[in-house]
């Protein structure tokens, strides 16, 4: 996969094109939280970026721990409990039941609606660069597509955009596709195989522990 020449794709993607398609698709949203929520057994799983746990933490300064938490591909839980593994991906932080913990059930909202990430500004839609996969779930999960445009399993598919909500949508799709690429070439290049215990997570700055502090360099 060749990520410079995808970025320069996504750096030229023309946000009229991209409101057009999802003009074309339709969406409302219809507040039924199930992009919030862990559904079928399984914690609700949304990646954020760095950066992006920084901007939520400016709002009373919570633990980094308490936004996100490891990805879980690539970890390995033992009999006692333990996790253990490298992962690369931070994921927001899940509560007992699964449901994102940002997510308030009972007033069906937000708790984090402007400063919530670029995954979920941009739900159900992801763009295909590249390789053409898309970027948000598998491919079996796309219900719609139109141009680069890919649409995942939502009720609020269908449902007439007026233009204006549309261009801007797009244009945070284009802000993700962007950020993605960059996040993921910084990955690589900041890579350093570690040898620690317990659980890494390896993003655009480097390797860092659970709770998002460094792993220092003594330890790589």
């Amino acid at each position: 996969m060749d990520l410079e020449a995808d970025l320069a794709v996504a750096r030229g993607l023309d946000v009229d094109v991209i409101a057009d398609a999802i003009e074309s698709i339709g969406f409302e949203c219809t507040r039924c939280g199930k992009c919030c929520r862990g559904l079928d057994g399984e914690d609700h799983t949304a990646t954020i970026f760095p950066e992006e746990i920084r901007e939520i933490q400016r709002d009373g300064d919570p633990e980094w721990s308490a936004i996100a938490r490891p990805m879980p591909f690539g970890l390995t839980e033992a009999d006692d409990g333990t996790t253990t593994g490298e992962t690369f991906e931070w994921a927001l932080q899940t509560g007992a039941c699964g449901d994102c913990t940002f997510y308030d059930a009972d007033g069906e909202k937000c708790s984090i609606y402007d400063r919530r990430p670029l995954l979920c500004r941009t739900y159900p839609f992801s763009l295909s660069i590249g390789d053409g996969e898309a970027e948000a779930g598998s491919m079996d999960s796309v219900v719609d597509r139109e141009g680069p445009v890919r649409a995942h399993e939502c009720e609020g598919l269908g449902r007439d955009v007026s233009r204006a909500d549309a261009e801007e949508l797009a244009g945070t799709l284009k802000e993700r596709a962007i950020r993605e690429r960059e996040e993921a070439i910084g990955v690589r290049d900041n890579y350093q195989p570690t040898d620690v215990d317990g659980v890494v997570v390896h993003d655009s700055e480097g390797a860092k522990r659970p709770d998002g502090s460094p792993i220092g360099s003594e330890h790589s």
